[in-house]
């Protein structure tokens, strides 16, 4: 029997509850509730935002998850002024970074070709830069997905001080800050209005 005569494999489809969980009905949340996050929903964020694709398995997504009030108190100075409130209401906030040392992670992430990997990146500052920016922005992608996915609303944020939070959370490390996302269950009126999407016609294309 030929590749081409065995039967195609069949992957599950995501029912309409859960595209609406993660797609249609999912919104940024501005305002949170009362209720703690726990580790284990923290850790299953994670579990689930963890097998995000990225090129050559490099996964240089690093996540920083602050609930204490110290430590928001240390990450608010850093953000926009219109952001402060909602991150210091949201039970858990995530400082979402990316490695620019991910290439030693290679022998561990990718075996068979990991001793070489590590070796062509480690002279490469420039290139690791870039890529790390790349791939832990579509690993972030997957990220959010994942908080949706473990019962969570996620308010992601740009407005901050990247150099400020890498001083203060991330001084002598080669993590680099690019996301802050709160976290939590909805508070009182958490949804601005809905926006309009771009038109199917004027985003996708054929060939």
């Amino acid at each position: 029997m030929s590749l081409t005569d065995r039967e195609p494999q069949a992957l599950d489809v995501l029912d309409d509850a859960g595209r609406k969980v993660l797609f249609t009905e999912a919104r940024t949340a501005n305002t949170f509730a009362e209720v703690a996050v726990s580790d284990d929903e923290l850790a299953l964020i994670w579990d689930l935002a963890r097998w995000s694709p990225s090129a050559a398995n490099g996964q240089p997504l690093r996540v920083l998850f602050v609930r204490t009030d110290e430590g928001k108190e240390r990450l608010v100075r850093h953000l926009d002024e219109g952001n402060r409130a909602k991150s210091l209401q949201a039970p858990a906030v995530a400082v979402l970074a990316y490695d620019v040392d991910f290439h030693e992670q290679m022998p561990t992430v990718f075996p068979a070709r990991g001793d070489m990997l590590r070796a062509a990146f480690a002279d490469q500052t420039e290139k690791r830069e870039s890529l790390a920016a790349y791939n832990s922005a579509l690993q972030t992608g997957v990220f959010l997905l994942a908080v949706r996915a473990a019962g969570l609303a996620a308010g992601p944020m740009a407005g901050f001080d990247r150099a400020g939070v890498d001083e203060e959370f991330f001084a002598g490390t080669s993590w680099r800050s690019h996301l802050v996302v709160n976290i939590g269950h909805p508070g009182a009126d958490p949804w601005f209005p809905r926006l309009p999407r771009v038109p199917a016609e004027d985003a996708v294309a054929y060939a």
